[in-house]
């Protein structure tokens, strides 16, 4: 099982620029979603993995075996992948059985292989006995298991999934999440996933990398891009949370740095201490809670359920986002602690 080593590649279409100078190396066996935001860049460096796109400038290596630079380009039914696609891209004239045999029909693998693997494979995304249906009788998440059954089945060491659970409401894309992580636990293959869903990223990547205007900003695992985001683009498209400014008003050390917030002290996790002695914070949800000498004034508030989604003013105006156990209404003072929050590396 390769692994796949992105070298410095960049993809122009005309004047555009889609990427600009790339490189990531995605080890063998791991999740890696491609995260960012519509135009960063994302799927194109997907179908360059794929070998539906020739690189303007840069190589693209399967372990020892390189795929595209500027003298060859392996071709996509040559590199050994399987492809989930956002739209399913079923044969609707075939069956499901049949659509899942596609590609070991057209490597000629005989019929009793082909029967035994498409069986394995239906049973093993959950479509035992649907063999016979036809597309249009599926559901949309029983029609994307069919597509991932297809890229399964020809036990490509490497899956490629392009935004496969847009489609897809709520419900069934938390089922189809389980699905991905529970076939990449049992099968060990590398997947590639790309996404815009900071939700389906955190939950299934071991690694995510996320992408902005052509270029790779931040890479780490799933913990590290929450907790402590690279830049404010990656602060702002991850998660939940606010950016505010606060007064530094003690030394660095041990990773923390004393700044006040609302007028109360609060110890903030850092890298360094910033060089013009104020500090821009990354403040999530979960570091807000009930009782403290933070003052918040509500602007307004909306019921979500298990808590109520907050969004309030400090006394110097800036704005946070929290949740709060129960229901408080537009005006409302409330008083707060913040626990913990994140000082954003200086660009």
């Amino acid at each position: 099982m390769p692994t796949i080593d992105i070298r410095a590649v960049t993809k122009r279409f005309g004047t555009t620029m889609a990427l600009d100078d790339v490189s990531l190396t995605i080890p063998q066996g791991a999740f890696v979603a491609l995260l960012g935001p519509s135009g960063c860049g994302k799927t194109t460096l997907l179908r360059l993995i794929a070998g539906f796109e020739e690189p303007t400038a840069g190589a693209i290596a399967f372990g020892d075996r390189v795929v595209a630079d500027g003298r060859r380009l392996v071709p996509p039914e040559h590199r050994g992948v399987g492809m989930v696609f956002q739209s399913y891209a079923l044969w609707p004239h075939m069956n499901v059985a049949d659509n899942v045999a596609y590609p070991l029909r057209s490597a000629r693998r005989p019929g009793a292989e082909i029967a035994e693997k498409v069986n394995a494979t239906l049973d093993r995304v959950g479509l035992a006995g649907l063999g016979e249906r036809m597309p249009d009788a599926l559901s949309g998440g029983q029609r994307q298991r069919v597509a991932l059954a297809r890229a399964l089945v020809q036990d490509s060491d490497i899956i490629l999934c392009d935004e496969p659970l847009a489609n897809l409401d709520a419900h069934l894309r938390a089922t189809m999440i389980s699905t991905f992580a529970d076939l990449h636990r049992d099968t060990g293959r590398t997947f590639v996933y790309v996404t815009h869903d900071h939700a389906e990223a955190l939950a299934l990547a071991t690694q995510v990398a996320v992408l902005d205007h052509g270029r790779i900003v931040q890479v780490g695992d799933p913990e590290d891009i929450y907790r402590a985001p690279a830049t404010r683009a990656v602060a702002r498209f991850i998660g939940r949370g606010a950016l505010i400014e606060a007064e530094v008003t003690g030394e660095f050390a041990d990773g923390r740095l004393p700044v006040k917030i609302g007028g109360a002290d609060v110890a903030v996790r850092a890298v360094r201490a910033p060089a013009n002695g104020r500090a821009m914070l990354l403040v999530r949800p979960e570091a807000i809670h009930p009782g403290g000498s933070v003052p918040i004034t509500v602007e307004s508030a909306l019921y979500r359920g298990a808590a109520v989604e907050v969004a309030g003013t400090l006394p110097c105006g800036q704005r946070l986002v929290f949740d709060w156990p129960e229901r408080v209404a537009p005006g409302a003072a409330l008083a707060c602690s913040v626990t913990d929050a994140w000082l954003l590396p200086e660009p």
